[in-house]
């Protein structure tokens, strides 16, 4: 059967291609040689410095932890925003998707407000008597993991509520005349049903974590992570080298991940 339409994808490609396949392969090969030698010598001193492993390490950690934050926050929040009429569904969704419409900058400052040491969460934690003296909260990872879940949860919600409002609520009935319980039913279905959703939100949200640079900019302080090291390389040392050799590496951790996660949707839902 003849496709006749599929030159319309060439503009598409082509774009993509001179703007970015182009540029990621010539930083990802301006790493490999200096003074037109092979060498791998930025890798092992980037690989083996123990601060850089650090940060790495804090790197994935929040990115992780967010990920899992925000499947527990938003597989509820999307169950039930799809078990509602259209209209309501439709509002629902709006108000799900309306942080996505403010600047990440805005949010960042807001949550620097909120969490100060003089901010909301420590003068309420104080004037109820679970704190005597103001906590230390801004500019840590849980800092981080808070805007950065508060940033990416929508992605997390709408790839959910595209798997959920497709299962058929037959089942459910189904399972529940067989003599299963509500609870039963919804984790022996209901979850496995939602694979799909949870591994593309869950990919969303970690790499975007992964690779974020405001928010930990801003909530972070002198908490560094792989992205905020990566502009320290390049717009404070001048040392572009060294950021292309991050940037390759953010790079490598990404499609890992994608890679990983990909294989674990193939084990949880074999029948795709």
């Amino acid at each position: 059967m003849k496709k006749p339409f599929v030159w319309l994808l060439l503009p598409g490609l082509l774009f993509l291609t001179v703007f970015m396949v182009i540029p990621i392969f010539m930083t990802i090969g301006s790493t490999f040689f200096r003074e037109g030698q092979f060498t791998i010598e930025g890798y092992i001193k980037l690989l083996s410095d123990p601060f850089m492993l650090k940060i790495l390490g804090t790197t994935l950690q929040v990115s992780t932890i967010t990920t899992i934050a925000c499947i527990l926050i938003g597989f509820p929040v999307a169950y039930y925003i799809s078990k509602q009429k259209a209209r309501t569904k439709g509002i629902l969704l709006a108000l799900a998707i309306f942080p996505l419409m403010t600047s990440a900058i805005v949010r960042s400052f807001s949550w620097m407000v909120i969490l100060g040491k003089n901010g909301l969460v420590n003068q309420l934690l104080t004037s109820i008597g679970l704190i005597d003296e103001p906590m230390k909260i801004l500019y840590t990872p849980t800092s981080m993991m808070i805007g950065l879940i508060h940033l990416f949860l929508p992605l997390m919600i709408i790839s959910l509520v595209g798997v959920m409002e497709n299962i058929d609520r037959d089942l459910l009935n189904a399972s529940s005349s067989l003599g299963a319980s509500r609870m039963k039913g919804f984790m022996t279905i209901i979850v496995p049903l939602c694979v799909p959703g949870l591994i593309v939100g869950s990919i969303l949200v970690f790499v975007g974590s992964l690779t974020a640079y405001t928010t930990p900019q801003l909530l972070g302080g002198k908490q560094r992570v792989v992205a905020t090291f990566l502009y320290q390389n390049a717009m404070t040392l001048n040392d572009w080298d060294m950021a292309s050799i991050i940037a390759t590496v953010m790079i490598v951790v990404t499609f890992i991940i994608i890679g990983l996660m990909n294989q674990l949707a193939r084990k949880l839902n074999p029948k795709g």
